[in-house]
């Protein structure tokens, strides 16, 4: 049986719980697939398509969004999906529960997700042990994208400090470290992406990826998660301030704060990032003020509504070098994943 056929049978089960609870269910059990080795056996991997970006040798440009995985518990698991590199996280200095309950609901109407989950990890000390445990890690079996972010109680004026201290703890285990100032569940974060904050914290996370390069005798590059509430001028900045610090990419985009496409359904009006198709084309939009900006200076990885092939294709052709994944697996399943990469082939 195929992987789509099954997905077909288990979505209906899956949607007929909260959402939460069936994402609580979904990766332990993917997690159990794994450990018997039954994954492979029914989810079709896409072909070799290998992909250097950043200095990092991905084995197909489609990728695993950082929020399924806030802990980095299931990395092999969700690696025997496919994907061509997997990002985990966010994840912060100390453990936190994140916002109330309910906090994330869909949208099937709009094959959307509205989340406020607000950063809930066990923080990063069980975060790296997660890391380091994992089948994925120790094997070297592709790349491996850690998430970083600030506690919800640490001031916005000390945000640095967060980002640095997760940095240091995260870096001998990463491929790629990714800075996410772009979540609209955490109170002022996103005053991050803007004009002396964002230079600053730029600054200084350049500063110690370079200590840390000597110390561990590797570079690990550093790529800014951002925002797709953003305006030409807000991007133009943004991609000055990534070309003058010289990091290594940018992930464009995070969820959006509008509700235009989801008006007026229900959970529509929920506060938290809208994900998954209404997303699709504002992420278009700023991945193409950004390679307007940036030209060949850094890579742009893509997000945002990536529901089936043609929209990977649509991220590339905007000027991404890769895409990742999210709200689409939910509404699609793994085979989503195949269907992307082989858009994507070259």
């Amino acid at each position: 049986m195929s992987d789509k056929f099954l997905y077909s049978l288990a979505r209906p089960l899956l949607f007929s719980v909260d959402a939460e609870a069936a994402h609580h269910f979904t990766l332990p059990a993917l997690k159990r697939l794994s450990a018997l080795g039954l994954t492979r056996a029914i989810v079709q991997p896409p072909k070799p398509d290998p992909r250097t970006v950043m200095g990092l040798l991905f084995k197909n440009p489609v990728g695993l969004a950082a929020g399924l995985d806030k802990d980095g518990a299931f990395i092999d698991a969700l690696a025997d999906l496919g994907f061509g590199s997997i990002e985990v996280g966010t994840v912060t200095p100390r453990a936190q529960p994140g916002n109330p309950k309910p906090r994330m609901f869909r949208l099937p109407a709009a094959h959307a997700i509205i989340n406020r989950m607000g950063f809930n990890n066990g923080g990063v000390d069980a975060f790296v042990a997660n890391v380091q445990s994992s089948r994925f890690y120790q094997r070297k079996e592709g790349v491996l994208g850690l998430n970083i972010g600030k506690n919800a109680d640490t001031p916005i004026e000390r945000a640095a400090e967060d980002y640095l201290h997760c940095l240091e703890k995260v870096y001998p285990y990463a491929s790629y470290v990714t800075v996410n100032i772009s979540s609209p569940n955490t109170k002022n974060l996103r005053q991050l992406q803007g004009g002396s904050e964002l230079d600053g914290l730029l600054a200084q996370l350049k500063d110690a990826q370079q200590r840390l390069a000597d110390r561990h005798k590797r570079y690990v590059p550093l790529a800014l998660k951002i925002a797709p509430d953003m305006d030409g001028d807000q991007v133009k900045n943004i991609a000055d301030a990534l070309i003058r610090h010289k990091i290594d990419g940018v992930i464009a985009t995070n969820t959006t704060l509008s509700r235009t496409a989801v008006e007026g359904m229900q959970h529509g009006a929920e506060a938290g990032g809208l994900s998954g198709a209404p997303v699709f084309e504002f992420s278009n939009q700023v991945i193409r003020l950004l390679k307007a900006e940036l030209g060949d200076a850094l890579p742009i990885i893509g997000v945002g509504g990536i529901m089936k092939g043609a929209d990977a294709k649509a991220k590339i052709d905007a000027g991404a070098q890769l895409v990742q994944l999210y709200s689409g697996l939910i509404y699609a399943g793994p085979a989503l994943v195949r269907d992307c990469a082989d858009a994507l082939r070259r």
